[in-house]
């Protein structure tokens, strides 16, 4: 068994950097200085530039700078500041986007919620960020009003219909009837706000290694989620880490589908960061809609894309994928959840874009591995650590680094790195580890490095099967499971069972044509001549859908939970 330190040496020789693009430097100059300026550098360089397209509402970087610094002025005069924290519960728009550099331009901390929340969830968090403000989206008024907390002095509302050109708003109004809010010293119109205040004229001194820019709230797919405190250097340091890697060229040209949601830090860091950060325009969608985005591509000549697995699985299986031109589309990258190699081809084959798949979680703000965009994509690894970002495999219960190809938990080094959790020290510990000098976040995907420095993520460590003394990884079984022609949606867990502990079970979700025309044994018996005998699913049950997070990350703990209730019902 090799040493900590010998190991160390496989990864510190970064041997990935042999596999970079041409000009994608291994490190990068990561200027210290708030987030939010970023947005002050593309309106005074591109100030007419179209920053956010809004069906039909155009607003133009001028414009999103000054909305934003009217709030950061309101928030100033409300005595919110540094150490305190704002609140987010919106859909992408334009008031995410005013609110968010607002919030930074005021020296506050932003807390963007997932709208799908329900009251219970709402509470937790705006209770464990103690949030004195809340910008709240009116569509979602009733839950939000059941599970605000007493910390919160202020609601501004708004609704979709707030940034729609004139008749659609109309027609909006016509047909959501979006609910009339009565104000009052707690409730106000975050329009009003806006028109009202004056913009901040002196934002307040950040320490961006060390000022909290965003607490983010993660693991939700895990158990309750837990506030990530990401910091000014954190954000930016990854939108220029993505940007170094994508070698995008000038400022002021790109156009971005901004179809992620915003309030999940994937969409964040890599759509609205950094969108502004190259001053392009975003096309902003406040929810998905598959025929929408292809028809927004198509008319807006859209050639950067970041999106989860499930929406290129929407797009290369929708019926009119070939009405619409995607040959704009240059650069797509996938990530939030493994992405199946037969969707990542068929994707290419249809737009003629480049796909690849990355990785990253919320507490890295997110990104650490992307394939390379012109070079190499190797199929069903994550990639290559990005610039100024040291990964390695860890031993998973022992602060100890394994040698290269073995397998065993993915470990990071880098700027992009999170403080740490909120009010969360015993989760510190578990999470954080030092060896060679490093201190190392622990990521809890199983994971393993070969000989040119791609990483492959076999499995979360939660999710491995215990067959008959095998360990199975659910994504091995699902990526051959997508291959069959029938499957749209493939899901797989390991189910108790008295005489081999687990036997995996796979749930599918078939594609339209093959409803009613094949059976689960059918899968069954291809998917055994595919897996052999130990990995093939014994178990496989239709599903008309998966449950799945706010980014489309398919929630096997869900299943699991099924599974395991339904065991109790039978005892």
């Amino acid at each position: 068994m090799s040493s900590p330190e010998e190991a160390f040496k496989d990864y510190a020789s970064k041997p990935w950097l042999k596999k970079y693009d041409p000009g994608v430097p291994p490190e990068i100059e990561i200027p210290e200085k708030p987030l939010y300026t970023i947005l002050e550098d593309a309106a005074r360089d591109f100030p007419d530039r179209v920053a956010l397209y809004f069906y039909g509402y155009k607003m133009t970087y001028r414009e999103l700078l000054e909305s934003a610094r009217r709030f950061a002025g309101y928030l100033e005069s409300k005595g919110i500041g540094k150490g305190d924290v704002v609140a987010l519960f919106l859909p992408n728009s334009p008031q995410f986007a005013i609110a968010y550099y607002g919030t930074l331009m005021a020296g506050a901390t932003v807390s963007p919620m997932n709208v799908l929340y329900g009251p219970a969830l709402i509470r937790h968090q705006l209770e464990d960020n103690g949030a004195r403000l809340l910008v709240a989206i009116d569509m979602f008024r009733d839950k939000v009003e059941a599970g605000v907390t007493s910390n919160v002095e202020e609601i501004l509302w708004t609704g979709i219909q707030d940034y729609l050109p004139g008749w659609k708003a109309f027609l909006y109004k016509l047909k959501a009837k979006p609910p009339k809010i009565s104000y009052d010293d707690r409730n106000k119109s975050f329009t009003r706000v806006l028109r009202e205040s004056r913009p901040i004229r002196s934002p307040p001194r950040i320490d961006p290694k060390n000022d909290v820019a965003a607490l983010m709230y993660t693991g939700g797919t895990t158990g309750i989620p837990k506030g990530a405190r990401l910091t000014h250097y954190n954000l930016l340091a990854n939108a220029l880490q993505i940007d170094a890697w994508y070698k995008r060229g000038v400022r002021g040209e790109d156009i971005f589908i901004g179809a992620l949601p915003w309030f999940h830090i994937y969409g964040q860091t890599a759509v609205l960061n950094n969108g502004v950060l190259k001053a392009a325009t975003i096309i902003v969608f406040a929810r998905w809609n598959t025929e929408e985005v292809m028809k927004a591509i198509a008319k807006h000549k859209a050639n950067v894309f970041h999106g989860v697995p499930l929406m290129y699985i929407a797009i290369i299986n929708h019926p009119k994928v070939h009405k619409f031109n995607l040959k704009s589309l240059e650069v797509c990258v996938s990530g939030a959840a493994p992405l199946p190699v037969a969707v990542r081809e068929r994707f290419e084959k249809i737009t003629g874009a480049k796909l690849r798949e990355g990785y990253g979680l919320t507490e890295t703000s997110p990104v650490t591995h992307v394939n390379p965009i012109l070079g190499e994509a190797r199929p069903g690894s994550i990639g290559l650590p990005v610039p100024n970002t040291l990964a390695a495999v860890a031993d998973p219960q022992e602060p100890r680094l394994l040698p290269q190809g073995e397998v065993g938990e993915l470990v990071i080094n880098g700027p992009q790195v999170m403080q740490g959790y909120h009010n969360m020290p015993e989760e510190n510990e578990k999470v954080f580890f030092e060896c060679c000098g490093l201190r190392w976040l622990r990521t809890g995907d199983m994971a393993r490095m070969d000989e040119d420095g791609y990483f492959y993520i076999v499995d979360r460590k939660k999710d491995i099967i215990k067959y008959k003394g095998y360990s199975l990884f659910p994504r091995e079984i699902e990526e051959v499971l997508y291959k069959h022609p029938c499957v749209l949606e493939a899901a797989v867990i390991g189910v108790p069972h008295p005489e081999y502990f687990e036997v995996p079970k796979a749930f599918i979700v078939l594609k339209d044509e093959c409803k009613g025309k094949i059976t689960p044994d059918e899968i069954k018996e291809w998917a055994k001549k595919q897996l052999g005998e130990v990995k093939y699913p014994r178990i496989i049950e239709f599903r008309d859908e998966l449950p799945k997070s706010a980014v489309g990350k398919i929630l096997r703990r869900v299943l699991r939970e099924e599974e395991i209730r339904k065991l109790k019902q039978q005892q």
